[in-house]
């Protein structure tokens, strides 16, 4: 299957620059039954006439940092910017820089503060990798995630166009109400239109919730760039399931109830879930990485009902929706076309800040 098949146009003015006005929930719910292939309008705060007593909501409780940071090359005075990924070692992170062209091993970057002076806080470059990141190593004794929360900014999609910095509402909305574990570069989206307000409904109605980890990484953003699908290689993401989410999942499958992915990634981790571990097997908490990529004609095992947002163009997470709007064959390439295609009609807000679909069995 040739990436192509997964190309689509969008609209620009449909990319949502902004969290929507109001509550998180107030945003748009795009319903799509598989089984009647029928469509639905409604509101996300609609979400809890979908879900049933017995059923399951797995949603992932990463938290993103504010991993962007400001500075200068301490030898030239050329301003640079940071985003860090992740820390590789002790005071050392993989890093994108921008501009990097110039940016080699030895290269020093003084950190700005918040008024974009020089914060004394030094970050040398120790080495490029093939993928073009940086790998960093912090003056020692900084303590790194003091740092980020003292000069850090969110680190927005890059399609999200702001003349200035993150605002202190994208520190709050660009988080789920329910954000827990630090790690992430980005937030899992479909989480965003969650208020308290609405998991305490869900509770009340006898819809259970359980959480699982998974850090969203850089990828998340990167179109596939290979002409043929299957020779895309993902990369890998950290998760974790605690052995009370495992025991929910038992117990829901047990009891016919369905479960309910918040997110593709809460999906990816519930079907990497599925390649290691039965509801039969022992229950004890797992820490792994995983690099699934699903796409047509992919069957899922744990996942029956996804919410979701609208996704970029050719990206491996328009591939994943493909396979779940048609589980087991490659009808969804051209149905998610046709559904996308109603979106853009209704007017639908896409991508980070976008309104949300749920995708029914």
């Amino acid at each position: 299957m040739k990436t192509d098949a997964f190309d689509f146009e969008l609209p620009q003015e449909l990319i949502a620059q902004h969290p929507i006005e109001g509550a998180r929930d107030q945003s748009r719910l795009f319903c799509y039954h598989r089984s009647k292939q029928s469509i639905k309008h409604q509101g996300f705060q609609e979400i809890v006439s979908h879900l049933h007593a017995g059923d399951l909501l797995v949603m992932n409780n990463t938290k993103v940092i504010p991993s962007r940071l400001r500075g200068e090359k301490a030898q030239s005075g050329g301003k640079i910017e940071l985003l860090l990924i992740e820390a590789t070692g002790h005071q050392e992170w993989l890093a994108m820089l921008k501009p990097g062209k110039r940016a080699h091993p030895g290269t020093l970057i003084d950190l700005h503060d918040r008024h974009g002076e020089k914060s004394g806080i030094l970050a040398k470059v120790i080495d490029k990798t093939e993928s073009g990141h940086f790998h960093l190593r912090f003056s020692d004794g900084i303590d790194i995630m003091e740092l980020l929360e003292k000069y850090g900014e969110i680190p927005l999609p890059p399609y999200i166009h702001r003349e200035h910095a993150p605002s202190s509402n994208d520190s709050v909305r660009y988080q789920t109400v329910y954000a827990e574990n630090e790690g992430s570069v980005a937030a899992p989206t479909a989480g965003l239109h969650f208020t308290p307000a609405l998991m305490e409904a869900l509770e009340k109605k006898g819809i259970q919730i359980a959480y699982v980890t998974l850090h969203v990484g850089l990828g998340t953003f990167n179109p596939v760039k290979a002409e043929w699908v299957n020779d895309h290689k993902m990369h890998k993401e950290r998760y974790m399931v605690s052995a009370q989410t495992l025991k929910m999942i038992r117990d829901t499958r047990k009891r016919k109830g369905k479960i309910t992915a918040v997110g593709t990634t809460s999906l990816r981790v519930l079907e990497s879930l599925a390649l290691t571990w039965k509801p039969s097997d022992p229950i004890q908490a797992m820490h792994a990485s995983t690099d699934i990529f699903i796409y047509p004609p992919h069957t899922f095992q744990y996942t029956d009902r996804l919410i979701t947002n609208f996704h970029l163009p050719m990206s491996s997470l328009i591939m994943l929706i493909s396979a779940f709007v048609s589980p087991g064959d490659t009808n969804g390439v051209e149905q998610i076309k046709r559904i996308y295609n109603e979106a853009i009609k209704y007017q639908y807000r896409f991508f980070s800040y976008g309104d949300a679909m749920l995708i029914d069995s």
